[in-house]
């Protein structure tokens, strides 16, 4: 089984022009998803994020560092949460996220999480036999 990352990209202007009641509609229907794959043992964590408006950028960069409010791209769509999954393949991944209401109000990114301790080790192996 792999771990996937289920990245939600909301377009404010799409979620704005919705009709009344249908944002509730929808954030009921994101819930009943992921209550059905955490049953299934398939997702792993789920959270919102606060509005980008209330983000930071913090970048160094020649040594100086740079700290800005909001995101840092000029884009439409923003991250607004991620679904932490586990699924076969990117197939399956992608047909869980195809589930999800934000496809129609932005997108939902699928990527394969890495394997952060066979990162570390392979980083760590790499420095004790230099020398």
């Amino acid at each position: 089984m792999k771990k996937f990352a289920l990245l939600v990209y909301t377009d404010n202007a799409l979620l704005d022009a919705l009709p009344p009641g249908q944002l509730d509609e929808s954030l009921r229907e994101c819930f009943a998803h992921t209550d059905g794959l955490r049953e299934k043992g398939r997702l792993l964590d789920a959270q919102m994020l606060e509005d980008a408006a209330t983000a930071r950028s913090v970048r160094v960069r020649g040594g100086h560092r740079t700290i800005v409010d909001g995101p840092f791209t000029e884009t439409k769509e923003l991250l607004a949460g991620f679904n932490l999954i586990e699924a076969e393949s990117m197939e399956e991944a992608v047909r869980m996220a195809m589930e999800f209401p934000w496809v129609s109000t932005g997108c939902m990114e699928v990527r394969e999480v890495k394997d952060l301790r066979a990162v570390r080790k392979q980083v760590t192996d790499s420095t004790s036999t230099v020398g």
